[in-house]
């Protein structure tokens, strides 16, 4: 039986957005399974319990997630319901654990507040989850700074064009690293797809030399 890797996307997406990624987790070896939720008419916490229904569906024992954006906000609150139900490991790209300056200056107009929708509610502006060390997570972040999000204002360097990296460093986290690349390339990007699949199956990311660990049994 497959692994099974379940992809949650982010904001204003519905997942298809990830179907490089996903090609090439299926191509890994991995069995993807997609997560398509609401993200501006439901709260993460109400995303979260449907996400539950989708887990609990799944006959693996071990399931893995892969969230970009939103999708890690979401999935840190699923885990808050649902501590420690399956083995496996967690990847989050981009993900603005630490709430969402873009997200924060739009709720502040309400002409522009129907943008980020029912997911500012105990998520974007900085009141979700927090991580209890359930499971081996590993957090990767763009440092290119091109992007809609800047359109907003000014967002504090070093950035992806959407999230700075400040704002995806969850405490507690396994292992971090950096990529050149903006907040929707770490969906196209093989180092990024790389550094996942090294990451899921290893529980750390490759080194600077491109020495990926892919060889490690899960724990």
């Amino acid at each position: 039986m497959r692994e099974v890797v379940v992809l949650i996307h982010g904001l204003w997406k519905t997942g298809s957005d990830m179907w490089r990624l996903r090609q090439r987790l299926d191509k890994a070896g991995y069995d993807c399974r997609k997560f398509k939720y609401h993200s501006l008419t439901a709260s993460p916490e109400d995303n979260a319990r449907r996400l539950h229904q989708l887990v609990t569906s799944i006959d693996s024992p071990v399931i893995h997630f892969v969230c970009h954006s939103l999708g890690g906000v979401v999935l840190l609150r699923y885990f808050d319901l649902h501590p420690s139900l399956t083995r496996g490991r967690v990847v989050l790209l981009g993900s603005p654990v630490n709430g969402s300056q873009v997200a924060i200056r739009l709720s502040k107009h309400w002409y522009l507040r129907w943008l980020v929708g029912r997911s500012a509610t105990d998520g974007l502006l900085g009141n979700g989850a927090m991580w209890n060390s359930w499971r081996d997570i590993g957090i990767i972040a763009g440092t290119i700074p091109i992007g809609i999000g800047v359109l907003s204002g000014r967002l504090a360097l070093p950035h992806d064009g959407t999230v700075s990296v400040s704002e995806t460093v969850l405490h507690g986290a396994t292992d971090f690293i950096t990529l050149p690349v903006t907040h929707t390339g770490l969906l196209y990007s093989s180092k990024v797809s790389q550094q996942t699949i090294t990451f899921l199956r290893a529980g750390k990311f490759g080194d600077e030399t491109g020495d990926f660990l892919l060889e490690s049994e899960l724990t």
